[in-house]
């Protein structure tokens, strides 16, 4: 048996039965591999760099510092210690105008640090540019001495050995750092590195009330010993109800990163998931018209005495041998085109990968096995069905109970595949149903368009146009699949590339001109008035200089708040960190009142921003307490507020009338707009005031936007697969029906109608194809388009007239493709050998 099969796979390959199977297969397969190989070299760099990207066996994390008990505790333990302090601030070089400045990520280190790990470094930008240069620090920076990132040196246009200004000290640059090894995942690190001794951090007098500071101790030691030691952490925090405190092991790893990396991996699986469903389509389709082309070799076979199983292991055997050369072949390309993924996505990783292993390739040759035993199985029980008199009469019995059964197979492993790629069920199932609802939208639209195309035959009078309608009207089913895969398939890329470029155009109008694009931060008391003549002096109009202060909320109607009282993540997150809290007699512009009133400072109250509220489920009349540096301050909330984010103005989540913070600490922070010729004011506000924090939004913004360019090419890129896939059942319908089109042409041909006349009739029938689905692509993507505009974004989006004209030119262009490779051998075919064949 297994001979007699491995004998019919060849002779159906030589003839071209499998070539379009093993493709479609391929193609299906490869989607998903090359998602399979990136995301399993991410994990297994963050397996292998676990300790690393702590710097630690254990961390110890807080916006205050630490007890210093802890410390003392870990030491009498046995335990290796380290220390850091990061914060924002700006890196000066030059002198007067001459002066630049760029937002930094300052970062005093103790001995010792890193506890695991190594940082290297590099002695030019050149040389950390150039795989291999580096080398492995010794030690920290020594006083007097400071490590930079490349960034830094090509900002401020400087290099190793220069002076660069932190605060009110002037350090030299010793080194150029290449891996800092608990920096963590790059993603969310925008401002370079400039890292120093510990030991001359008071010296540039950075660190004041209002600053930015995150604490961190890391501890290394035997692993029982360090799990029993936070153990007993966990325990004192819970204990002394001690906010703001976060501990972070090799066990627990980095949740941010984790969570980062398993929704990029739901996402870009699910991406992955669709190409490989629309090319199951196209299995499905060649599998159908296998089994069509195979119906009188099995009766023969039959009447030759095979019985049906034999039969169908015949067949099953080629298919799984199909199934295995098309999975390696589709696991191949998936590893090609994971480099393409990792140019893109795998920067965000601050070390090199490790390579891949061999799970990928197995998921994916299990992926191809279940999508060609899912969708090709149905028709292929349909061949144990072959009656032996089909050797003389051509019918065909209706799908028995066995192929039915098969087909509710294919529904389920559709199902399970996109429950195995999410690794969610509810994410999985709202997949499902999107998959269905899409499908069915654009199958009612397709076949309403199909029975307006067949009122407007009698419209056209060259033979061409009506050929081809009557071709479409014939094939209902075949032009619905055709129309829907195709659509599907052009809606994903247009919603990522033209509807993009409408999305991002309607955000940046939604910013005012004169939007501010700088904030400075960190300004002291007695420098508000100083600072104001200069902004005055710099050309910045009536500058407004808003209080700004630090408190924690710990307590809600008198009970105490804590993040477990909170089931969302966001709520966790803002209860275990300090709020900036504001105050002020009047209420600022772009902000509006919507429930409640504004304060008349005759006693304490309190402004909430409405999302805050809606978030902590806090409601007027409810009774807020603060924690400001050690000052506890009760405050009813009186009014809800609701703010214009999209002007980048200074803004509040709570606002609390002055006469309740009169003694509360305070700094102050502004926000304004600098026009190209007036930039030179940071330099001037960094260089009169060190201790201030200048930040460029506009900087900022733009890498964001160059961060988020970089995913949406690696997605746009994985549905260059979906694309693909479409154009795979537009070529499965139209070769499908090949040999019924042979026969129409032959007898057409017969009757009258010309080469030529058939040949347009072909061309116009796949162009209406494709500007069909090019139309509903289109249709489609603005739909979503407008839904995130005004649900997600919130703002006005007018989408352009040229996305409707680049669906339907890209749709047709599609179509014209498969269509070409579908339909180029019908016309081949003389009449006269057609009718003898009839």
């Amino acid at each position: 048996m297994l001979i007699q099969s491995l004998r019919m796979t060849r002779r159906d390959w030589r003839v071209g039965e499998l070539r379009f199977l093993l493709i479609a297969l391929i193609v299906a397969v490869a989607a998903l591999a090359s998602v399979g190989f990136f995301v399993d070299r991410m994990r297994a760099g963050l397996v292998r760099d676990a300790h690393q990207l702590l710097g630690a066996d254990m961390l110890i994390g807080a916006d205050q510092s630490l007890p210093p008990q802890w410390l003392q505790q870990a030491r009498t333990q046995g335990f290796s210690t380290a220390q850091t302090v990061v914060f924002p601030s700006m890196a000066l070089a030059g002198e007067g105008d001459k002066a630049r400045s760029v937002l930094s990520s300052i970062k005093a280190v103790s001995a010792a640090y890193p506890l695991r790990g190594k940082v290297r470094l590099a002695d030019s930008a050149q040389a950390a540019n150039a795989e291999g240069s580096d080398r492995p620090a010794q030690g920290i920076p020594q006083p007097g001495t400071v490590w930079v990132d490349p960034n830094i040196l090509s900002s401020l246009e400087l290099r190793v050995g220069d002076p660069l200004t932190l605060g009110d000290k002037v350090f030299r640059i010793a080194s150029v750092i290449t891996v800092e090894p608990d920096r963590g995942s790059a993603f969310v690190n925008f401002a370079p590195r400039v890292m120093l001794n510990e030991s001359d951090l008071p010296a540039t007098h950075l660190v004041q009330l209002g600053s930015r500071v995150t604490y961190r101790l890391l501890l290394a030691g035997e692993p029982k010993a360090i799990q029993n030691f936070q153990t007993s952490v966990e325990a004192q925090i819970e204990r002394e109800k001690i906010r703001g405190v976060r501990i972070e092991s090799l066990e627990s790893g980095r949740p941010e990163m984790r969570a980062t990396l398993d929704r990029a991996e739901q996402f870009l699986s699910l991406v992955g998931l669709l190409s490989a469903m629309l090319a199951a389509l196209a299995v499905a389709m060649a599998a159908r018209r296998f089994m069509e082309r195979h119906l009188d070799a099995c009766a023969m076979l039959r009447c030759l005495g095979m019985t049906q199983n034999q039969v169908t292991w015949l067949y099953l055997i080629e298919f799984v041998v199909v199934g295995l050369a098309g999975s390696v072949l589709g696991v191949a390309l998936g590893y090609a085109a994971h480099f393409v993924l990792l140019q893109w996505l795998g920067q965000f990783m601050p070390t090199q990968l490790p390579p891949a292993s061999w799970q990928p390739a197995l998921q994916g040759v299990a992926t191809g096995l279940l999508l060609l035993i899912g969708f090709a199985l149905p028709p292929l029980l349909q061949l144990r069905n072959v009656p032996h008199n089909r050797v003389m009469r051509r019918e065909q019995s209706a799908p028995q109970s066995l192929t039915l059964a098969a087909y509710v197979l294919g529904a389920l492993v559709f199902v399970g595949l996109l429950l195995w790629q999410s690794r969610d069920l509810k994410l999985g199932m709202l997949t499902v149903a999107g998959f269905f609802g899409g499908f069915a939208v654009f199958a009612l639209v397709a076949w309403m368009a199909l029975r307006l195309l067949r009122h407007m035959r009698g419209l056209f009078d060259n033979p061409s146009w009506r050929f081809a309608i009557t071709g479409l009207q014939r094939r209902p089913a075949a032009a619905i699949m055709q129309i829907v895969a195709l659509g599907l398939g052009l809606m994903a890329l247009l919603l990522l590339t033209v509807i993009r470029g409408d999305l991002v155009g309607a955000w940046r109008q939604s910013t005012p001109p004169d939007a501010p694009n700088r904030f400075v931060i960190n300004i002291q008391p007695d420098q508000k008035d100083p600072v104001a003549q200069q902004l005055v002096k710099g050309g910045v109009q009536q500058p407004q200089l808003f209080p700004m202060i630090r408190g924690r909320l710990v307590q809600l109607n008198g009970k105490p708040v804590s993040a477990a009282d909170y089931p969302e993540d966001r709520a966790k997150r803002l209860v275990d960190r300090e709020f900036n809290l504001s105050t002020m007699r009047d209420m600022p512009p772009q902000n509006s009142i919507v429930a409640g009133r504004w304060y008349d400072d005759s006693k304490p109250e309190a402004s909430v921003e409405e999302g805050l509220a809606k978030t902590l489920n806090i409601k007027l009349g409810d009774q807020l307490q603060f924690d400001i540096a050690g000052q506890l301050v009760s405050v009813p909330v009186t009014s809800l507020r609701k703010l214009e984010w999209g002007s980048l103005r200074v803004n509040f989540f709570v606002i609390i009338n002055p006469a309740a913070m009169r003694d509360t600490p305070q700094s102050f922070i502004t926000a304004f707009h600098l026009k190209p010729e007036q930039a030179g004011l940071g330099n001037v506000l960094t260089r009169e005031f060190p201790n201030l924090t200048v930040v460029d939004i506009g900087s900022v913004l733009k890498q964001i936007q160059d961060v988020v360019g970089q995913v949406i090419s690696a997605v746009e890129f994985l549905f260059l697969f979906t694309l693909s896939s479409g154009v795979l059942v537009l070529y499965a319908a139209l070769a499908g029906s090949q040999d019924e089109r042979v026969r129409e042409a032959g007898l057409l041909r017969a009757l009258g109608a010309t080469r030529q006349q058939l040949a347009g009739a072909q061309r116009i029938e796949v162009l209406l194809v494709g500007a069909v689905a090019g139309l509903l692509a289109a249709t489609g993507a603005a739909a979503i388009g407008w839904a995130l505009a005004h649900y997600v974004f919130n703002f006005d989006w007018a989408l352009s007239p040229w996305v409707w004209l680049a669906g339907m030119l890209i749709g047709a262009a599609c179509a014209a493709i498969g269509g070409w490779a579908g339909l180029r051998h019908v016309l081949a075919r003389p009449p006269l050998q057609t009718l003898r064949e009839a």
